[in-house]
């Protein structure tokens, strides 16, 4: 059972990650077709999981995706730096709930928690050039491309680009 709710969104709502859901999140971590979307160096075990999940929360906030009270993906923002009031945020929906607009809920459920409760002034976001899924969903949540970092990273036995994306907290206001 996850955790405690967090904040709701249409489809979705956003809760606690607790000591129950490391298993979910380690299984979804892993997943063949999310593993190679991830900025992650290979399989995770439980104990990692556990550690990043905490690690996570220590500067940031890391939530599940819920949808009728079962989780279908994890989203939260980590790497705040409060002085200039921005964070990087970050989504993974479980590959048997995409397509449904999941994760659209969520980043914008998130993005506005960001903005409204915690008073951050930008949220970035940054994703291979080989998930057109992932850029979609932060386009249509907003947020702009704000540059491409070439040949960055190693992926399925390939380099390729990052694209780096940002939203200002007016822009997204603007946009509500």
């Amino acid at each position: 059972m996850p955790g405690p709710r967090y904040c709701e969104g249409e489809t979705i709502t956003l809760r606690t990650i607790e000591a129950e859901d490391v298993e979910f999140c380690q299984r979804l971590v892993n997943h063949p077709r999310v593993r190679t979307r991830l900025f992650s160096d290979g399989p995770i075990n439980r104990v990692q999981e556990q550690e990043f999940i905490e690690s996570a929360t220590e500067n940031g906030v890391n939530l599940l995706i819920c949808v009728d009270g079962d989780p279908v993906g994890t989203i939260g923002y980590n790497d705040v730096n409060h002085r200039w009031g921005s964070a990087e945020i970050g989504y993974i929906v479980a590959p048997e709930a995409w397509n449904n607009g999941y994760a659209t809920d969520a980043l914008r459920t998130l993005t506005a928690d960001a903005f409204d409760e915690r008073r951050l002034h930008k949220l970035t976001a940054q994703v291979y050039a080989t998930n057109d899924a992932s850029r979609r969903v932060l386009e249509n949540v907003g947020y702009t491309e704000e540059g491409v970092f070439r040949q960055e990273a190693f992926v399925d036995g390939a380099y390729v680009d990052v694209h780096r994306y940002g939203l200002l907290a007016e822009e997204f206001e603007a946009s509500r």
